[in-house]
C-alpha cells in the first residue's frame, strides 16, 4: 500500500486556553492545504499514556477496578497511567504504574500495541504492553486521588468483560480484543 502524503495544516497562530497538569487545551488558527481556515481548532495536549495486559505465572490477569468520575461508574480496567514527564519512556511508565497500582512487577515485557486516543483532537499516544509472568513484589503505592482495587481474573472472565460490554474503556478494550484474536479466542466457533 502506498504511503499517504502528509497534508499538514499550517498553524497561523496558537494560544493556550487551559494549561493545567491534567488538562491542557490550546486553540490553533489553521490553514488547510485547500486554503480554507479554521479560526479555533482545539487540541488537547497530554503526555503519552500506557496500558498493561499483565498475566501472572499461573495465567491470571492482573486487572483493577476504580470509580471514573467522568463516566460516573466503577468498572474493571487494565492497569493504566501516564508518562509522568516527557523523558519517561512508555516502558518505564508502564512498569511503574503496574507496581504502584497493584504491587505486581518483574516478568517479561513487550510492546504490544500503539494507538492514538483521538487523532483529531489529542497530541499523544497510548502504548499497551504485554507483561507475562508478573508476580506480587510489594503492596500498592496509590496517589491520594486513587482508590483502586486489584483483581486476579481467569481468561474466561476477562473475555466475558469484553463480550458483555462491562469493560467499556476503548483504549483498553481494543488491545484486549487484539490480544484474544491473536490467541485464536475470538473467531467463529465450530
Amino acid at each position: 500500500m502506498e504511503k499517504l502524503p502528509n497534508r499538514k495544516w499550517e498553524v497561523l497562530s496558537s494560544k493556550y486556553l487551559i494549561h493545567e497538569p491534567w488538562c491542557t487545551v490550546r486553540a490553533d488558527h489553521v490553514r488547510l492545504p485547500n486554503g480554507n481556515e479554521i479560526k479555533s481548532y482545539y487540541v488537547f495536549e497530554f503526555y503519552n499514556w500506557v496500558n498493561i495486559i499483565a498475566r501472572t505465572k499461573d495465567g491470571l490477569y492482573v486487572m483493577v477496578s476504580q470509580y471514573r468520575h467522568g463516566f460516573g461508574d466503577t468498572r474493571y480496567e487494565l492497569v493504566a497511567g501516564t508518562c509522568d514527564h516527557p523523558d519517561e519512556t512508555p516502558l518505564k511508565a508502564a512498569q511503574r504504574e503496574l507496581w504502584e497500582e497493584t504491587g505486581y512487577g518483574h516478568g517479561q515485557w513487550t510492546l504490544f500495541m500503539t494507538m492514538s486516543p483521538n487523532t483529531s483532537s489529542h497530541n499523544n499516544l497510548t502504548y499497551t504492553f504485554l507483561a507475562e509472568d508478573v508476580e506480587l513484589i510489594d503492596t500498592q503505592h496509590l496517589e491520594p486521588s486513587e482508590d483502586i482495587q486489584v483483581h486476579l481474573l481467569k481468561e474466561s472472565e476477562v473475555m466475558e468483560l469484553l463480550v458483555s460490554g462491562e469493560l467499556i474503556q476503548a483504549l483498553m478494550a481494543a488491545p484486549l480484543w487484539k490480544y484474544f484474536a491473536q490467541k485464536g479466542l475470538c473467531g467463529p466457533k465450530p
